[in-house]
């Protein structure tokens, strides 16, 4: 079987399936394109002009929950739990993940100090909502690595390059929430998922939205808070 993984640099769903294919010892070939100047022939077979696109001999499958789902079907090494109510909310916690992500493109999208503060409150909202969910062991099910660990390495992977920028308190208090980040960065499927110019790229990205986190990128020195950056607005 022919793997052909169609991929942007930055796209965390793109990242979702490098790190199945990779936790599941597949070999598979990946090439990056720009979406900003989006090649014909990735258009061909790509309807929404979205990535990740994985090409099995010949055959495009685009979605990343779709193409989660067909390596599951199709590859060794089950990534979803054998027990059908347990893979339905497993299935729900990667729809949950996707909700992360909007959240996460909302902040640093935000175009000003109060949009970004409401988003900063919506994740922290989601994260508190995970710290409860979350038991003993290093994964969301325990020992056994899952497709939800899968989506949330590249939820976190963000704040590797956030917490470079300003204290957004996201994170603050949630014990479980840290310590499952913490296993998760240190993954090699999870890892390995992005360049080592990944967060570089990211902050580039971030710089040219022209958004409220741009701004505080561009006031440079130390760490700030947003109360802080207000303050030194004034």
């Amino acid at each position: 079987m022919s793997l052909h993984l169609i991929s942007h640099a930055l796209c965390p769903y793109v990242q979702r399936a490098a790190i199945s294919l990779t936790e599941k010892g597949v070999t598979f070939e990946r090439t990056d394109i720009d979406l900003s100047n989006k090649p014909d022939w990735f258009l061909a077979i790509s309807p929404l002009g979205k990535t990740p696109v994985l090409v099995v001999d010949g055959t495009p499958i685009f979605e990343s929950a779709v193409i989660l789902e067909y390596l599951e079907d199709t590859q060794p090494h089950a990534l979803h739990p054998h027990d059908a109510l347990d893979r339905a909310r497993h299935r729900a916690w990667i729809e949950f993940g996707s909700g992360v992500l909007n959240d996460i493109a909302g902040f640093y999208s935000a175009p000003n100090e109060k949009a970004l503060e409401e988003k900063v409150a919506a994740l922290r909202a989601k994260f508190l909502r995970l710290d409860a969910e979350l038991g003993e062991g290093p994964w969301f099910d325990g020992h056994r690595f899952s497709l939800v660990d899968v989506v949330f390495g590249p939820v976190f992977r963000y704040f590797d390059v956030f917490d470079t920028i300003g204290e957004f308190g996201v994170f603050t208090g949630l014990a479980r929430v840290r310590a499952w980040r913490h296993e998760l960065e240190r993954r090699v499927s999870v890892k390995n998922a992005v360049s080592e110019d990944y967060p570089t790229l990211l902050r580039d990205f971030i710089r040219r939205r022209n958004s409220y986190l741009s701004q505080i990128m561009q006031t440079g020195g130390p760490k700030k808070t947003v109360t802080q950056v207000r303050s030194a607005d004034r």
